[in-house]
């Protein structure tokens, strides 16, 4: 699960600032930090990419 860190935090092998997002822990510890308001989940993104589509075929 992604989420957005609210505070700093830091581990044995990790340091997550402010505003830096992550995907290191599991589910259930990213829903123990989100609420105990160390951070919010982050939705994903969709993007949306312009196909160009080739031109009609013209026979004769």
């Amino acid at each position: 699960m992604k989420i957005k860190m609210l505070v700093s935090l830091a581990g044995t092998d990790f340091c997550l600032s402010p505003q830096e997002e992550t995907e290191r822990f599991d589910a259930t510890e990213a829903g123990r930090l989100i609420e105990a308001g160390f951070a919010v989940p982050v939705a994903e993104k969709k993007v949306e990419r312009a196909v160009k589509q080739p031109a009609p075929e013209k026979r004769g």
